[in-house]
């Protein structure tokens, strides 16, 4: 039989309330206030939390405060990353960032989604969750939805605001709501 958390990280219908998932974010959420509680006055240590916090971290990372997020440890960011200010990451499933990529301010990225069955959905006792992939050179403006499940291939620029909810491939650029392609990007490498 499954743990919960074994449910969690494949996708599958879990208890959100189970103690060892809760402890989980209860740990994460203390990392979380420490690091904001720091904002721009100690780089050295934000980044040192940031690394405690999530499961990867390449070289030349920045995230400012306000962040938030669920475990931390489903967090995968690769070289040269940014996060600008308020950022979520409901971290449930991993979230996979390649190199290069920025994130505007109050960028949202939800892996986690509660069951379509309301019985399940009451009182937010259950969760369901599903992978987050960006590729390299991805830019995504401020105030955009990235959803559970998409995936973003290399060069491509998100229009702020926009919401995310199916997976696109590399060198588009997509706005709106839902977002769809606007242009082709002429910069792939």
């Amino acid at each position: 039989m499954k743990t919960e958390k074994e449910k969690m990280l494949a996708g599958e219908v879990f208890n959100v309330y189970d103690p060892e998932l809760v402890k989980e974010r209860r740990y994460a959420r203390q990392l979380v206030e420490r690091f904001n509680a720091l904002g721009e006055m100690n780089p050295t240590a934000s980044i040192a939390l940031i690394r405690q916090l999530f499961g990867h971290v390449g070289a030349n990372c920045e995230v400012h405060a306000q962040f938030k997020c669920d475990y931390g440890y489903n967090i995968y960011v690769d070289d040269d990353f940014f996060a600008n200010y308020d950022c979520v990451m409901l971290d449930v499933s991993p979230i996979r960032i390649g190199k290069h990529c920025l994130l505007g301010p109050r960028v949202q990225l939800y892996t986690v989604n509660h069951p379509l069955n309301p019985k399940l959905r009451r009182n937010g006792a259950y969760g369901q969750s599903e992978d987050i992939n960006i590729g390299n050179d991805v830019w995504i403006g401020g105030g955009a939805v990235i959803c559970p499940g998409v995936t973003l291939g290399n060069n491509v620029i998100v229009g702020a605001g926009s919401v995310v909810t199916t997976s696109f491939g590399n060198n588009v650029v997509i706005a709106g709501n839902p977002a769809r392609i606007i242009k082709e990007n002429p910069y792939s490498e």
